[in-house]
């Protein structure tokens, strides 16, 4: 059954590539159209003359939902000139009906935004993606809670309802918090919300606690006056304080095209730098790119971040493989994954310029 799920789940990737490859084929011979606003935007480094970016190389970066403070240092390198200094046209899209993980795999997108879950689950199937580095060095995501709600701790959340995403791993995760908590898992209630706003869901009754980003969700319901309980998973298990998100590219361009890679994590690396040290400034260059967003939660989260991104790591981006490994044999013993994998050719530090 396990080698079954396996064969299902590889070639579900598989077909999902071809069509994505002959998509790409077919596209290269009819005009094109822009996806995302942000991709017609120039950096401040660069003119208004069509031609100046000819001599650099074209490279698609695809974000893992719209655009927020887990990737203002991409959006920094790009209005900085970062990129341009590496010889490098970068657009920013959104994922559309294909995930970051499958465009990636591709090379639709030559880099992009995922978990470390994902690349888990990719590795499993013999997708051949790799994570390059660790936008955050540890897990800023918990629960949240009304405070009203009285939900302090994991064991109380025996009696009320749960709104979340629908996974089976998300529902396996607060079933293992809940027991570890001496609580009864079977006494919890997990509704399927979807992108229901937490905020909304809560006040209205339709869920008592959820799955939130302190850098966000917390911070946009505080700002609307909204008193929230957080308990921060980190703090709840080892195994939980696993990289998300990271950044991806394919064994394809690290095997055959390092340089590229080379260049772009330069460019991302010194963004991210760049926020950490100037984050009112890093929160600007996300708006200008994407002035849809709030500024007082942009600002507000791009402050919290600062400390964020690289934390008690030696330099930005660093990954181990303890915490790989801590994570993908959690995956294994619930059997969301048939056999181990080699974490080793699930990451890298590579690209990454050490302090």
């Amino acid at each position: 059954m396990i080698n079954m799920k396996k064969n299902i789940l590889k070639l579900l990737f598989t077909l999902i590539i071809i069509s994505l490859s002959l998509t790409s084929l077919l596209s290269g011979c009819t005009k094109q159209e822009t996806v995302e606003p942000e991709d017609t935007i120039p950096s401040k480094g660069s003119t208004d003359n069509l031609d100046s970016t000819d001599n650099l190389q074209d490279v698609t970066f695809v974000l893992d939902w719209t655009p927020n403070t887990n990737h203002t240092g991409v959006y920094v390198a790009k209005v900085k000139g970062f990129f341009e200094k590496e010889g490098l046209n970068v657009s920013i899209i959104q994922p559309g009906e294909s995930s970051a993980d499958q465009l990636v795999a591709s090379n639709t997108a030559q880099f992009g935004i995922s978990y470390q879950e994902g690349v888990t689950f990719a590795r499993s199937a013999d997708i051949p993606i790799v994570s390059i580095a660790a936008v955050i060095q540890h897990n800023t995501s918990g629960f949240g809670s009304l405070k009203s709600k009285g939900i302090n701790s994991p064991k109380d959340f025996e009696g009320k309802k749960y709104g979340g995403w629908g996974s089976e791993v998300e529902t396996a995760m607060v079933k293992q918090i809940v027991k570890d908590a001496g609580g009864d898992p079977e006494k919890v209630e997990i509704l399927t919300t979807g992108t229901l706003d937490f905020l909304t869901a809560s006040e209205t009754g339709q869920i008592d606690f959820a799955w939130i980003f302190e850098g966000w969700d917390y911070i946009n319901a505080t700002n609307k006056g909204a008193e929230i309980n957080y308990i921060s998973l980190r703090e709840l298990s080892d195994i939980f304080d696993y990289y998300t998100p990271v950044i991806i590219t394919n064994e394809n361009n690290i095997n055959n095209n390092p340089e590229l890679v080379k260049s772009f994590m330069r460019a991302v690396q010194e963004g991210y730098k760049f926020a950490m040290e100037n984050p009112d400034e890093a929160a600007e260059c996300l708006l200008e790119l994407a002035p849809e967003l709030d500024r007082e939660l942009v600002v507000k989260s791009q402050k919290y971040l600062a400390s964020k991104y690289q934390d008690d790591a030696p330099y930005w981006g660093m990954q181990k493989k303890e915490v790989w490994e801590r994570y993908m044999n959690w995956l294994y013993q619930n059997e969301f994954i048939p056999s181990p994998i080699d974490v080793e050719k699930a990451f890298t530090n590579e690209f990454l310029q050490g302090e």
